[in-house]
């Protein structure tokens, strides 16, 4: 064999493929752990953020974490639109950017699978701050287009691609895919490559020239 061959890859059997998933993942668990063990420990108490935020909404946060210099709070869905509301207005806070909204699906989380996670920033102040809210199958969360008018799109999204209901949002329907389309594409047990067969049944029942499927 020649110095610039290369030797073929063996095929790996499917318990070698599933050991050496398993030997990635626990590798990437530990190397997490050490380096959540490394990084100094932070009173959240003493942040500027936490103060305000437990000052005038205590009531609505549900955890609190800090990690790779964020700021992470969970908040009970029933106080995040008022809590949003202050958050732009306060001019301690002044969060006049929502960056993101982001529909996860935790399928092992069975009381609550649903979470929605929000990026915030101050142009003002230079800070962000992350929320989130954690939600059961038949929960819906408050739209927070009232507060920030970049939510409209960004709901709509992850109401079509996990299947989160957003209440009174201006507009609530799918956005990438057609409104008649079956589940939705990002929630875990979704089929990576759709439902087999779907595909084609959607495009001969809405679409003309469609011999060749």
């Amino acid at each position: 064999m020649g110095e610039n061959e290369k030797a073929p890859k063996k095929k790996l059997t499917k318990e070698e493929a599933i050991a050496l998933a398993k030997a990635r993942k626990a590798a990437k668990a530990a190397e997490a752990a050490k380096k959540e063990a490394e990084e100094p420990k932070v009173d959240l108490d003493s942040l500027p953020l936490v103060k305000a935020i437990k000052k005038e909404h205590a009531e609505a946060i549900e955890d609190i974490k800090f990690a790779n210099n964020e700021l992470t709070i969970t908040v009970k869905k029933d106080y995040l639109l008022p809590l949003c509301r202050w958050l732009k207005s306060d001019p301690e806070t002044a969060f006049d950017y929502l960056s993101e909204v982001i529909g996860v699906h935790y399928p092992k989380n069975e009381e609550k699978p649903l979470q929605v996670v929000y990026h915030l920033f101050s142009t003002q102040k230079n800070h962000r701050l992350r929320l989130k809210v954690n939600l059961a199958e038949d929960e819906e969360v408050e739209s927070v287009y009232p507060v920030w008018r970049s939510a409209n799109w960004y709901e709509r999204e992850a109401y079509d691609m996990v299947g989160i209901k957003f209440a009174n949002h201006p507009d609530l329907r799918r956005i990438l895919l057609p409104e008649d389309w079956e589940g939705h594409p990002l929630r875990k047990e979704y089929p990576l490559q759709g439902p087999e067969g779907y595909r084609e049944k959607w495009l001969r029942r809405h679409c003309r020239n469609t011999n060749a499927l």
